[in-house]
């Protein structure tokens, strides 16, 4: 059984690797996170969810442990991802610039403070770029010190929402120029980030970007801390957001947002329902429906809760556990 203080102690890493349609693969790179290469399991890590878009050519995979344990996981599965993932033959219509390419880390417990988690998103930076030559990452959020720069403006500084990236241009806050065959790599800590993409149905991407637009959190009126795309996917277009959590409360139609805290600080997020009731009612304007709504992982509260069964019951591998698991 873990120690009393494990919920407390929890951090969660949305490992983003651009690799989606070889799931065997990625599979590969979630037991990396999970099991020495002697084959044994690492203490108190499991792997909740992964998440694999085709089209988009990425996978997401929520990798959940201590604090304490997180960095030798999340490494290890990027050393596994850099050697079997090579960005020189990557296709895929979302933006991505690593064979891993994101690496946020975010608490799920009381005990974790900010700095805790800067600090291990900081090893883990240092870490990749020399267990894997040849790899460069730069470092967003509270990882940024002292600037902590959110990971839009990192993104945007580094050249990320460019159809072709150039590498070249690029100075990386750790490790050498930018090679193509690993790109580079965000790394960073912050608050609980969600992914929520609502597909409308059609394939004018000119009107999916009118509506990411209309409900970014820079635009008047747009939703707090929704950071949003619009992609071509799957015949229609997809209005990707990264929902951030942010602090204090928020209510929106007599409805208060979902919260959680951490280190004494209340923070909540957009709700998903309200998400995709906004992209609805601006879609229907231009006479258009919605196809669906998918949450790529968990939502803050969620996580944290199954972080703690998983490891509580010892499922390592809960991504292939959790539809016949009755919580």
């Amino acid at each position: 059984m873990a120690s009393p203080s494990l919920g407390r102690r929890l951090v969660a890493c949305l490992l983003n690797v651009s690799e989606a349609r070889r799931k065997d693969l990625v599979e590969t790179v979630a037991k990396a996170a999970l099991y020495d290469t002697e084959g044994a399991r690492r203490e108190g890590t499991a792997v909740l969810n992964i998440f694999n878009d085709h089209d988009y050519n990425r996978s997401v995979l929520t990798i959940v442990a201590s604090i304490d344990f997180i960095g030798e996981a999340v490494l290890s599965a990027c050393e596994k991802a850099c050697g079997l993932i090579d960005m020189r033959a990557h296709m895929g219509v979302h933006p991505c610039m690593g064979a891993v390419d994101l690496i946020p880390i975010y608490p799920l417990g009381e005990e974790v403070g900010v700095e805790d988690c800067a600090k291990a998103a900081r090893a883990v930076a240092q870490g990749l770029t020399e267990r894997v030559q040849g790899t460069s990452a730069f470092l967003f959020g509270w990882a940024d010190s002292p600037l902590q720069r959110g990971l839009a403006q990192r993104r945007k500084e580094m050249g990320w929402f460019q159809k072709t990236p150039d590498l070249q241009a690029i100075r990386p806050d750790m490790g050498p120029q930018p090679q193509k065959r690993f790109g580079l790599t965000g790394v960073g800590a912050s608050p609980y980030v969600m992914n929520c993409n609502v597909t409308i149905d059609t394939q004018d991407i000119g009107m999916g970007r009118g509506i990411a637009t209309a409900i970014r959190e820079s635009t008047p009126g747009g939703l707090p801390g929704v950071q949003v795309l619009a992609l071509p996917h799957e015949g229609a277009v997809e209005i990707a957001c990264n929902v951030e959590s942010v602090k204090g409360s928020h209510v929106t139609a007599g409805e208060p947002w979902p919260s959680f805290s951490f280190g004494g600080q209340p923070y909540c997020h957009a709700p998903a329902s309200l998400i995709t009731a906004r992209v609805t009612e601006l879609a229907g304007r231009q006479g258009v429906h919605t196809k669906g709504t998918a949450l790529v992982g968990f939502t803050p509260r969620e996580c944290r809760g199954l972080a703690e069964f998983a490891l509580t019951q010892g499922i390592a591998e809960f991504w292939r556990e959790q539809r016949r698991i009755r919580m």
